[in-house]
């Protein structure tokens, strides 16, 4: 998944940025309100973390702005201690949860999960697709209950495939999804990936539509 962290406090911004990419995703982060809505604008985002104490433009008229745009992505709105006006107006201009700083990064990773099962559908962290599990808590997975061996590249590829499962999900897209912004996306490095997936998980898992894109699947209800 591709995170955006729009935070102009440096510190806490490294923080999660590394705390994100430790669990696998994609991550770009802003500075300032001005950047966060350019890039929430013009990037398929699959959720953002959004300070509302912005310089340049605040986060409320961000997140204002992005609704009022289209755009639906899951938004985890970050507030000063006990400005409750700041809650209500962030729930009121489209967040869909909110922490209080100070936070525990691990209650942040935890919220930020529970959008993105919602925003895909699941109900748990833990994704099954036949005997193949992935489990977007931990960043790992397994075939038949044996740990496999993934790159971040690898996870993050498999991981958004399984939220998808059974849907094509085309070479752009999967690109759009689990780099981030700095990535070279001239690269042919999809195809590598999926070839590497296919070896550690089964040939028979990651099914190829052409000139479509790619679909994973449980082998055994393919034969059904």
């Amino acid at each position: 998944m591709r995170i955006l962290v729009v935070e102009d406090d440096q510190d806490l911004s490294r923080q999660l940025k590394q705390a994100l990419k430790d669990m696998g995703y994609a991550v770009d982060v802003a500075a300032d309100g001005e950047e966060g809505h350019f890039l929430g604008d013009t990037e398929p985002y699959d959720a953002v973390i959004l300070d509302l104490g912005l310089p340049l433009i605040d986060g409320v008229s961000v997140l204002q702005k992005w609704r009022a745009d289209g755009k639906t992505f899951p938004v985890l709105i970050l507030t000063a201690r006990d400005q409750w006006s700041e809650k209500v107006a962030g729930f009121d201009a489209g967040a869909d949860d909110y922490l209080t700083k100070p936070f525990h990064t691990e209650e942040l990773l935890a919220r930020l999960r529970a959008l993105l099962r919602r925003a895909s559908g699941h109900s748990t962290d833990m994704i099954e697709i036949g005997e193949l599990s992935v489990d977007n808590r931990s960043a790992r997975a397994f075939v038949s209950g044996v740990a496999i061996k993934l790159t971040s590249h690898e996870f993050r590829l498999l991981s958004y495939m399984a939220a998808h499962k059974g849907r094509v999900i085309s070479h752009t897209e999967l690109v759009e999804h689990i780099y981030d912004q700095d990535f070279d996306r001239d690269s042919n490095t999809i195809e590598v990936f999926v070839g590497r997936l296919r070896r550690k998980i089964g040939t028979d898992r990651i099914e190829t539509v052409r000139g479509l894109g790619y679909r994973l699947v449980d082998p055994e209800e393919s034969k059904a």
